[in-house]
């Protein structure tokens, strides 16, 4: 746990998706699934504020920013932290 009390790999998540999140925003072009992206970010960012972070749900979240965001390239780096982030909470059962 950190000094605040709060599980580091919240906080890194929490870090990751903000990143992630205001480098989307800087990118001035229109992409078919951008808003898939941004809501899926949102979400994601909201269960690092609410506690409830479920393996299988920041799963499904991050297959899905993949998805929407895997073809820009300059988001990559920003996608690949996000990715580090949400693999320190392990893999569900049964995977």
């Amino acid at each position: 746990m950190a000094d605040s009390g709060e599980d580091p790999r919240v906080t890194g998540l929490r870090t990751a998706v903000s990143r992630l999140r205001r480098e989307l925003a800087a990118i001035p072009a229109e992409f078919p699934d951008r808003a898939t992206a941004e809501d899926e970010l949102a979400a994601l960012a909201a269960m690092t504020t609410t506690g409830t972070l479920e393996t299988p749900r920041l799963r499904a979240s991050l297959l899905r920013v993949t998805a929407a965001l895997g073809s820009v390239s300059a988001l990559a780096p920003g996608l690949r932290d996000v990715r580090g982030a949400v693999d320190l909470f392990g893999v569900p059962p049964g995977v």
